[in-house]
């Protein structure tokens, strides 16, 4: 054990031949990223970023609770009805309702859903698909290392925003199709990290030993170099959820995400523009509620990735 109270990779024993990996081994990469120190106190930074983002996910899991109203309940003779603290609101929509009468309180709740949903599915397709071609360039190299690098830089030269458009603008955008695409466009670095990771654990001692004794390659690469190399994969995933949502609020604000009925912070901002000048709350509550989001995640994953 170092001074830092960490246990060196190479100061785990090895298994035999034919003995199954201690868990302890096998999750050695993901403790890592994940634990903050025994015995330390969490820094501020990290208690704020998870309690603003238990904000957020808490409202999207409660969002039934929480709405007053369908968020899709139309009424035009209700429409632009100020918060409650301002004259002429009515307490029944406590922050407001659109230019079509809906109840902004309850297209907000039902909106994080959306975004949730969105950011999380689009990480995990990016994250799965950026790993596995990063961890099999890395460790065989040769061709199939240089096919997955010209991938990855063909993948660089092309904005992704302008090809999640392209390609949202062609098909019927909804949920699912979003995350689709951006998790598409979004797996290049976790690839390139993926990769790096690789390289430098192919050559380590414990893989050297476990090759000598006869483990083949789908074995190393899943209970040696993939639980070693995890640790920086999940603080890029952290802080890619925020980029997440803040392309999906883009593209629902152009025209070309999560399509109405469904309730999207970015189409709420984009309806609101006709009317910002006479109703600012139908503009400013989607606005926090992006920036609150993404603030929250950030500060989260910024104060992970300095702790590791």
């Amino acid at each position: 054990m170092n001074a830092t109270g960490r246990v060196p990779i190479t100061a785990v024993t090895l298994p035999r031949a034919g003995e199954r990996v201690p868990a302890r081994l096998a999750l050695t990469g993901v403790w890592s990223a994940l634990r903050l120190g025994r015995g330390r106190r969490l820094p501020p930074a990290v208690l704020v970023g998870a309690a603003m983002t238990a904000v957020v996910v808490g409202t999207a899991i409660f969002a039934p609770v929480l709405a007053r109203h369908g968020y899709d309940d139309q009424d035009l003779s209700r429409s632009l009805l100020p918060p409650f603290w301002l004259p002429g609101a009515n307490p029944a929509f406590p922050l407001g309702t659109d230019l079509l009468g809906r109840d902004l309180l309850s297209r907000l709740v039902y909106g994080a859903r959306t975004s949730l949903a969105v950011g999380a599915l689009a990480v995990l397709l990016a994250g799965a698909l950026g790993v596995t071609l990063g961890l099999v360039a890395g460790y065989f190299g040769r061709f199939v290392d240089s096919v997955t690098m010209r991938l990855v830089d063909l993948q660089l030269a092309l904005p992704p925003i302008v090809l999640a458009i392209a390609i949202l603008t062609v098909v019927q955008p909804d949920l699912l199709t979003v995350a689709l695409v951006l998790g598409l466009l979004g797996w290049v670095q976790y690839a390139r990290v993926m990769r790096a990771q690789t390289l430098s654990l192919r050559e380590r001692e414990f893989v050297l030993a476990a090759r000598v004794l006869g483990a083949d390659s789908p074995r190393i690469l899943r209970r040696h170099v993939l639980p070693n190399a995890l640790g920086p994969i999940l603080v890029i995933a952290t802080v890619n959820v925020s980029a997440m949502i803040l392309a999906e609020a883009s593209l629902s604000f152009l025209g070309v995400g999560v399509r109405p009925p469904t309730p999207a912070w970015g189409s709420m901002l984009s309806e609101s523009r006709d009317v910002f000048h006479q109703a600012w709350w139908t503009a400013v509550f989607p606005g926090l509620a992006i920036v609150w989001t993404v603030f929250a995640i950030n500060l989260l994953g910024d104060a992970w990735q300095n702790r590791r």
